[in-house]
Order: C-alpha cells, then structure tokens, then sequence
C-alpha cells in the first residue's frame, strides 16, 4: 500500500501535462466484429468463453473487481484463467463499477483507486498489465482520460450495443443483431454484458449465426484496433492470503 501511495503521489505531480488517453468507439478494421463482455467475473463466463471457443471465436471480456462477484472468488479464478488460457483477451472495467466522472483524482474510492485494484487483480490472476479500459457506463471526461492516459491505457467503448443490461427482451435484443447485421456497417464493436443467462444461452448463438452468414470474421478488441491489449505479461502469482475483496 505504501508503494501504491507513493505511486499517486507522483501522478498528482504530473497530471497536469494536458495528455489525454486515446478514446476508441469503433473498430478500425473493416469487416470485422469485435464482442464484447461486460460487468464480469460471473457464473456465465465460462460458459460464454466455452461457446466462443468452440465456435471458433476468441472475444474480449472487460472485468470488474467486486461488481456481481469478487473476483478473487476461487471460481471466478478458474472461470478467468481458463478463458485466458483458451485466447481470450482481457480488460480493465474497474473495481466496483463506479461512475469515474462522479469521483474524486486519487484516494481510496478515487478514480486511480478503482483503476488499481482491477489492475492488480489482473497482474495476479492472470499475469497480464491491461492496456484497454472500459470506464463503467461508457462515461468519461478529461481527468478520467488523463488517469488513463498516466496508467498506460486506451479507453474502449462500442458501437453497437444489444440492450440486455437495460432490459431489452431477448426478442429484442434479437432483432438488434438481425437489424445490425443486414445494415451492415463496416466493422462492429459490439456490447454485452457476461452477468446475464440469456447472453449465454439465446443472444450469443444467435448472433454468432446471423452475423456471420453476414460475412463478419470475429476478432478481439485489439486486433480490430492493431493495438496491444497488454503492457506486459508473465506468470499468474500464486494465491496468497490478500486475495479477497475486503482490502
């Protein structure tokens, strides 16, 4: 914690440069989808990744800390690990899915706090440092670009978006995918959300299907972009006893 402290220190003496981190809302490679999963670790996402591998399929999953689960869960460990180890690519959605443009620079509860914790929970359970951010409710602002910008991260936010984390009908969400696939955009950078039974079981498959009669190829975030999606990698740590989510 004290090198932690000693780190923001720093950052607070360097905010000010006026350098903003990169925003992307859609890909950049042409006809292409990119999925997407939000609000996770959660029961659903082993499944989720199962399906996708075995279609072929490798996806991005944006990650909180304590959201829906903890993610020091010893599931949600193995859930994480194993959609890793199957080429899954992984992403910052902070630590408890806060509002980043409601919070204040630094401190516990501040915008670096929520940035770090999931950063740590990666570099532990993964042994990845993520390069991608997704800030929570797609909302930003210029002080949560810099925090970015200062941690080494691009936001990432999508184009197109299904509706089940507001309550559309898997009728509904459906026919987005049907209305969005015979339009036909360029590329799709496409949200959903891991925490919900029917992405695994309805919307997924049926989008797998529609878009791909559509001639979409399924990439990553990163490859959509020709960005890294990792600052760096190496070994996952071995668990010790400050792997909870009451720090």
């Amino acid at each position: 914690m004290l090198i932690y402290c000693l780190a923001l220190l720093v950052l607070q003496a360097v905010v000010t440069n006026g350098q903003l981190a990169t925003v992307y809302t859609s890909c950049t490679k042409p006809n292409v989808v990119a999925l997407t999963f939000d609000d996770g670790p959660y029961i659903y996402e082993q499944g989720i990744a199962t399906l996708l591998k075995n279609n072929g399929i490798k996806a991005t999953f944006f990650i909180n800390g304590n959201n829906w689960e903890c993610v020091y869960d010893d599931a949600m460990v193995t859930a994480l690990q194993t959609a890793y180890a199957d080429g899954h690519e992984f992403g910052s959605h902070t630590w408890h899915h806060y509002d980043l443009t409601t919070l204040p620079w630094d401190g516990t509860g501040g915008i670096h706090d929520e940035m770090w914790r999931t950063e740590l929970a990666l570099q532990r359970i993964l042994g990845v440092s993520p390069a991608l951010m997704r800030p929570p409710y797609g909302n930003y602002n210029d002080e949560v670009r810099s925090a970015a910008y200062l941690r080494n991260q691009s936001l990432i936010l999508w184009d197109f978006d299904d509706g089940d984390s507001t309550g559309a009908s898997v009728a509904a969400q459906q026919a987005a995918y049907t209305n969005v696939a015979n339009a036909h955009p360029n590329n799709i950078l496409a949200l959903n959300h891991e925490t919900y039974a029917t992405t695994l079981n309805n919307i997924l498959p049926f989008a797998i299907t529609t878009l791909r009669n559509k001639g979409y190829t399924f990439v990553t975030v990163s490859q959509c972009l020709g960005i890294n999606p990792y600052q760096w990698t190496a070994a996952p740590q071995t668990r010790t006893s400050d792997w909870n989510c009451d720090i």
